[in-house]
């Protein structure tokens, strides 16, 4: 048995994913819609009312009156005795009821009136089918703002000419101008309040960006409507609490830096004083790997440590980072485009940098680095010919003091911190640093940056 409700639902879902799809996407277009929607299907149903009611039931009345005063006046000269009387008749109409009235004897019609598609000539016309009982035809134009009734009668033709005022009145123009003008009206004020809404939700927007990425918004106050005051209110104080956090920490990490290097100290002194042997190596070797393992964790916190934003030229600092690591392996290429500078903090990216670069040389016998600019972003694919690391342990070397050993070489230094700190100085800017494989062989190391 079929389930037809869930084959329903399921017909419904690209339908609503489709309507989604064409929505706008931005804060202030989805304002503006909802606005703007009203306002326009008010003015549908407003002008359906008007032509339904006010337009169609004022016109038939008027389009009726005048359709019984042709009749009348075609049956009261018909039925005169003297052309004394046919033409008070004429002057009657002329002056009492704005009609104008010529006769043509012993003349026809070359035609009788058919449906148009002017609404006004056929409720017109409709009128003059229930009173007029002859043959007759309607000319919309006869003369200006003029419209004439032909009517055949055995005796000739009668035209009866109309001003348009007798059977059109001009509260349509008016009203429908009035709605477009008033609607419009609405929609450019709505359209400036809301962008007068929005900018600060914007504004709010780019602070957040600006503090994630550690810079200072001293541009930056609580402005707009009260729960917009109250975002930047929240987000100034989560600024802060940041700040106390890292720096507290900075201070704490500090301190335990100069605790232990106090014992540690002293216990090299010691071992000074000891006799060569055995032993004495090994302790030597432990106090050195924790010597390295305290620097590589302060390197890690110093990592998120408050420093100025300025402008970095970023070919400039890259010759500097891979002249360093020349002295020690130089088979690395650098390609990067001149001129091209990004706001970060010079310090912590080159950690940062040297981290990736370092990583590669340390298990790849050549490294190339590589610069190219998007849209709104700086690139930098540092690629190696090492054994590379596992897809579904990508992730995992991100973690701090995590070693892949299967992957890695066994022998090499370092305590699993080197990717932990770029990765969290790359986020700290606003980037992030993800690993590919590389097309020689081995890993691809890409940060990338936002412009």
């Amino acid at each position: 048995m079929v389930d037809t409700s869930s084959q329903t639902i399921n017909r419904k879902v690209p339908i609503l994913l489709r309507f989604k799809r064409m929505l706008p996407r931005s804060l202030f277009g989805r304002t503006l819609l909802i606005v703007v929607t009203p306002t326009i299907l008010a003015l549908a149903m407003a002008t359906f009312v008007f032509f339904d009611r006010h337009w169609y039931t004022v016109t038939h009345r008027m389009t009726y009156a005048v359709a019984g005063d042709m009749a009348a006046i075609v049956e009261l000269i018909r039925h005169s005795h003297s052309p004394e009387n046919t033409a008070y008749i004429v002057n009657l109409a002329s002056e009492k009821m704005d009609l104008f009235v010529t006769f043509s004897p012993k003349m026809l019609l070359s035609e009788t009136q058919h449906d148009t598609l002017n609404p006004l000539e056929n409720m017109l016309k409709r009128a003059l089918d229930d009173r007029i009982k002859y043959p007759y035809n309607i000319d919309m134009r006869a003369a200006p703002e003029m419209i004439a009734v032909r009517i055949e009668t055995p005796e000739g033709i009668y035209t009866i000419q109309s001003p348009e005022r007798r059977i059109y009145t001009p509260t349509t123009e008016v009203f429908i101008i009035w709605m477009i003008s008033s609607s419009l009206l609405l929609s450019l004020i709505a359209l400036l309040f809301m962008r007068n809404q929005i900018k600060p939700i914007r504004r709010l927007a780019e602070a957040a960006e600006a503090i994630g990425k550690g810079r200072e918004v001293p541009w930056f106050k609580p402005e707009g409507a009260a729960e917009v005051r109250q975002a930047a209110a929240a987000l100034l104080v989560m600024r802060d609490r940041l700040r106390r956090q890292i720096t507290q920490r900075t201070a704490m990490l500090a301190g335990v830096s100069h605790d232990l290097r106090t014992p540690l100290t002293r216990m090299k002194l010691q071992l000074a004083l000891m006799p060569d042997s055995p032993e004495k190596q090994e302790f030597t070797t432990d106090i050195t790997d924790m010597e390295t393992m305290l620097e590589a964790y302060l390197a890690f916190a110093r990592g998120e440590e408050a420093e100025p934003v300025v402008q970095v030229n970023l070919s400039e600092l890259l010759a500097e980072i891979v002249s360093l690591t020349h002295r020690q392996k130089p088979h690395i290429i650098l390609n990067v485009p001149e001129g091209v500078s990004i706001m970060v903090r010079r310090h912590a990216m080159k950690r940062c940098l040297i981290n990736l670069i370092s990583n590669a040389l340390r298990y790849g016998k050549q490294a190339l680095v590589n610069v190219a600019l998007r849209d709104h972003a700086i690139d930098i694919v540092i690629d190696d010919d090492g054994p590379g690391i596992d897809v579904s342990q990508r992730e995992e070397v991100f973690r701090p003091f995590l070693r892949l050993d299967e992957s890695r070489n066994p022998t090499t230094g370092g305590v699993g911190l080197g990717l932990t700190i770029a990765r969290d100085i790359a986020r700290y800017h606003g980037g992030d640093v993800v690993l590919e494989t590389s097309p020689l062989g081995g890993l691809r190391a890409r940060i990338w940056l936002p412009i």
